[in-house]
């Protein structure tokens, strides 16, 4: 049997080359380490974090349509407001052009009349040339079929030269801006005569059919 040297206590082990203090220090360490965490706390915590992050997003996707609805809102009332500019300024012109048609009949007639010189003539056509600019357009012609659309008939009559009704006189010409007309061409219409036989090719086919029928023009002795 051996013998028991007394006094002689374990220590740890140590490793070489180590000293008193680093196995002290060692010692330490490891009672104060506890036991490891549990994975269900990590798991946990991102469920939160990924549930935060949900919530950032849902938030960012609202603020985002809200911003493309304001924007769209936007637009569309720039392009209101630019409408009703274009809108109001047609307005104006018109009214402005209406004021001045007398003015324009007046030098329309004295034109007709040989009256449209000196001085007199330079301002008028400065002043149809202006009114040309913003947009004034005359029409109304003789001889062109009547449209009660942009035609005022204010004379009528018959006339045997004539297939439809017709414009055989212009009084007053009429004026547009662009498709807006602001006043019709007054002027005077013609029909054809009540029972009249059609001119033209339709009137020479039918003349033909009743020489066949008849047999054809009649030969001379």
């Amino acid at each position: 049997m051996t013998e028991e040297t007394p006094g002689f206590e374990e220590k740890p082990d140590v490793p070489s080359g180590a000293t008193s203090d680093d196995a002290a220090a060692s010692a330490e360490s490891s009672e104060k380490e506890g036991p490891a965490a549990p994975a269900g706390d990590a798991a946990a915590k991102i469920a939160g974090l990924t549930a935060q992050l949900d919530q950032v997003r849902m938030a960012l996707n609202e603020r985002t349509a809200d911003l493309q609805r304001l924007q769209a809102e936007y637009q569309n009332y720039r392009r209101r407001v630019e409408r009703d500019r274009i809108t109001v300024k047609e307005i104006a012109t018109a009214s402005l052009l209406t004021e001045l048609l007398p003015v324009l009949d007046d030098i329309g007639r004295a034109r007709d009349h040989g009256e449209l010189v000196g001085g007199f003539k330079s301002v008028a056509e400065s002043l149809e040339t202006a009114a040309a600019k913003m947009g004034l357009q005359q029409f109304g012609k003789e001889g062109e079929p009547f449209d009660p659309t942009i035609h005022e008939a204010l004379m009528h009559s018959y006339a045997p030269d004539v297939t439809e009704t017709t414009c055989v006189a212009v009084l007053q010409p009429g004026y547009r801006i662009g498709e807006r007309t602001i006043r019709p061409a007054r002027v005077a219409v013609a029909e054809p005569q009540p029972g009249a036989a059609p001119a033209g090719p339709a009137a020479a086919k039918d003349e033909t059919a009743n020489d066949e029928e008849s047999g054809g023009p009649e030969e001379g002795a």
